[in-house]
């Protein structure tokens, strides 16, 4: 089989936009493997891996090893995720081959990826076969595509060795409203906000455009807010359709996270910020100010 094998996981965006990259690149059948359970996605078969049990990176890697072997795709895809550049990982050191990680773009052997927090774009040949690649969060637009899937099962021989390392247990934070990775509005706060009780007025203006809250390190780290609100390179990565960034200086490291963001608002005091020259719209002045305001006027027209 030349095509495409594509790791996919279920309700997950990410898997979604990998797939939308592998039938892009034009090279069919497109194939996916989950290890989660089942999927809802298109494709032209779904292979589901019985009894996968917990998550462990090497099993996952055994499957992707194995069932790559059986359909000898040109090319194997997963989301870049922590969890698809681990499994991709793996897999690359079982088949010896190389994988590039964070690709936005692949043209027959040529890739462009995301390096250095986003700051560039690289443009590289990968060698070897297949090609192994993930794919840069909100690189492409998540698409359902077609019909579904057929279903086979598919039953990986691993060992106990790759066992070993695996998910115990999760603990999640509860969170009310949208996730940062999904919602559509996000409305970040960074030092310049100035305390934990001055992210009110970013909190309230997220709550009227249906929005989630997002931070960035210096944030974190002072204490204001949870780490699971961070954005960056080290946070979480997103991809709105408006981001409105207050009081953020835009470090590398956070443009690497809010970089998939189709509109960018910054409300900054400084007009020389690296967020205001990156952004599609500014407003140069207090965020104090300006934020209430905005929100005003939104509960204005809105009743």
């Amino acid at each position: 089989m030349a095509g495409v094998l594509v790791l996919v996981e279920p309700g997950d965006d990410l898997s979604l936009q990998a797939l939308a990259f592998a039938r892009a690149l034009e090279t069919p059948p497109v194939h996916a493997l989950s290890l989660a359970g089942p999927a809802d996605v298109a494709a032209e078969v779904l292979y589901v891996a019985e009894a996968a049990g917990p998550y462990a990176p090497a099993v996952w890697a055994a499957a992707v090893c194995e069932l790559t072997r059986t359909l000898a795709p040109d090319v194997v895809v997963a989301a870049g995720s922590d969890r698809g550049n681990e499994v991709l990982a793996h897999t690359g050191a079982r088949l010896d081959l190389a994988v590039a990680t964070n690709v936005t773009a692949m043209h027959g052997d040529v890739v462009t990826r995301v390096r250095w927090g986003g700051s560039l774009l690289e443009e590289a040949r990968l060698l070897g076969a297949p090609k192994l690649i993930t794919v840069a969060p909100h690189a492409v637009e998540a698409d359902a595509g077609g019909a579904p899937a057929a279903t086979e099962p598919f039953s990986p021989a691993v060992t106990r060795a790759d066992e070993q390392v695996h998910v115990v247990g999760r603990i999640e934070e509860h969170t009310e409203g949208v996730s940062l990775a999904e919602a559509k509005v996000v409305v970040g706060g960074g030092r310049g906000v100035g305390s934990a009780e001055g992210f009110g007025a970013l909190e309230e203006l997220a709550a009227l455009l249906g929005g989630a809250v997002g931070t960035t390190r210096a944030v974190t780290s002072a204490g204001w807010r949870p780490h699971t609100e961070q954005i960056g390179q080290t946070g979480t990565k997103i991809g709105p359709d408006l981001y409105i960034a207050c009081g953020i200086s835009g470090a590398t490291q956070h443009i690497a996270g809010c970089r998939g963001a189709k509109k960018i608002l910054a409300i900054n005091s400084d007009p020389e910020a690296p967020i205001v020259t990156r952004a599609d719209y500014a407003m140069v002045g207090d965020l104090h100010e300006i934020v209430p305001a905005i929100t005003a006027e939104l509960k204005r027209v809105l009743g």
